[in-house]
This record gives structure tokens, sequence and C-alpha cells, in this order.
């Protein structure tokens, strides 16, 4: 049984639909590359995933290891072991990074019927995986996402992704914003993060973030269908040609 299964999905958007019919099976250990043009339908799909509201489900299943995700909230499924990592990250003045991040862990450790970490359990659990990442304690101390800029928005991402430990990474154009040094540093620390138990979902415009984060399988989308699926040298295929060679397949 696959981790996630999508069977016929399809989403709209007030009374505009935009995922029609999607199929989409993501196995354990795996990094999946979801590629296409603006307007295919990409983001869309993270956001039902992961629960966030909005979206009218007309068809199809989302299953999450058998259970059907739809039912489930976000807070829910962030329990079951589904993360999001956002294009944008908001800003949330007054609120330190650490207390944020003690807050969201011990809620999920709550929902999954896990003891709570201590102040001190926590701030040492803290300070272990940001050194294994290379995140700076000043970072941790400051107001989340407050006076960040793009590329510690996204490690701070990182940071919440390996501190909550999901089985589903969803990482919505993580890339986006980011310089040469800054995708380097985030993709190192997503690399990290790879493991046998957990699977990726990578969604992206361009090649070069899978020059850093090696995909097991590219999947092109366009107008809300999955239209061709592939390895790497698929999303070579798209640099050198485009998108709309798949408008037809479509």
């Amino acid at each position: 049984m696959a981790l996630l299964e999508i069977r016929e999905l399809h989403v709209g958007v007030e009374n505009r639909e935009i995922i029609r019919g999607l199929h989409l099976n993501v196995n354990a250990g795996e990094v999946h590359a979801i590629m296409g043009p603006n307007g295919s339908g990409k983001s869309t799909l993270s956001h039902v995933i992961a629960g966030k509201p909005g979206y009218e489900i007309t068809g199809g299943q989302v299953l999450f290891r058998g259970e059907n995700l739809l039912r489930m909230e976000p807070t829910e499924r962030a329990a079951k072991g589904v993360f999001l990592a956002f294009q944008y990250p908001v800003d949330i003045p007054g609120v330190t990074t650490m207390n944020f991040l003690r807050a969201a862990v011990n809620a999920q450790r709550k929902a999954r019927e896990q003891q709570e970490f201590s102040t001190p359990e926590f701030l040492k659990r803290v300070r272990e995986v940001a050194g294994s990442l290379n995140i700076p304690q000043h970072m941790i101390k400051r107001g989340l996402n407050v006076g960040f800029s793009g590329g510690e928005k996204k490690r701070n991402e990182i940071l919440q992704m390996a501190l909550f430990e999901p089985s589903l990474c969803i990482l919505d154009e993580i890339d986006s914003g980011l310089d040469i040094d800054a995708l380097r540093i985030v993709s190192s620390g997503i690399n990290a993060l790879r493991s046998p138990e957990r699977a990726m979902i990578m969604i992206t415009h361009y090649r070069r973030l899978l020059d850093h984060i090696v995909p097991d399988i590219v999947h092109v989308m366009s107008k809300g269908r999955v239209v061709k699926s592939g390895g790497k040298e698929l999303a070579l295929e798209l640099e050198a040609c485009g998108y709309a060679q798949f408008e037809d397949a479509a």
C-alpha cells in the first residue's frame, strides 16, 4: 500500500475546476517532483493534501496510509504526519520562533498520545537539530520569520520539518526567492531528512532545485492532471522544450 494515494481527484475554487481527475501514488522513502506551468494546479494540490480551507472537493479520494485524509481537520493531518512547507511563510510578530516550535511540537505529541517535552528537554532538542542543519541559535530566538531573509525563512521551514518528524513532506516551491548559496544550504537540510520511512513531494517550476535534491520520480502537471511521469531526465526535457508540448495531453 502506498503511503499517499490520490485517486481521480477533482477540486474547484469559486465554481472553477482546478484539478481535473488527478492520480498520484507516493511510497515511503520516495522523493517526487511535480513540475508544471502556472495555473496547472500544483499548489492547489499541496494545499488540498494539507487541508487548507477554501477548496471544494467535487470528486475522488486522498488516502494516507489507507485512511481518508479529506475527512480530517488540518491539525489531525499534521498529527498523522503530513507537513507542508509554505512557498511564502508568514511573519508572526510577538511570537518567538522557539515558543512557536515548542507549542507546535507539544501539540502534535499530545495528539499522538506522547509525553510532551519539558522546556529544558525541548531546548536541548532544538539545539541538536538546529546544529545538525547548520541553523544559528540567534534565528530561533527571534520573532517567527520577522525580519528573516528568504533563505532564513526556508531554513526555518526545514527546522520545523526536522522537529515535527513527518512521514509526508510537501515542499511548495521551497526554492522560490533563494539565491544560489541559500538554495544549496536549504537543499542540504532537506537531503539530511531523507529516509526510508519518509516521503517527499517537491513542487517547483525549475530544474535547478533537482540538481541539488535528486528526485526518484518527476511528474508533469498540466490543466489539473498529471500528464507524464519519468526520471530526472524528464526535467531536462522540460527545460529544453517547455510545457507547451503537454497541453494537448492535458
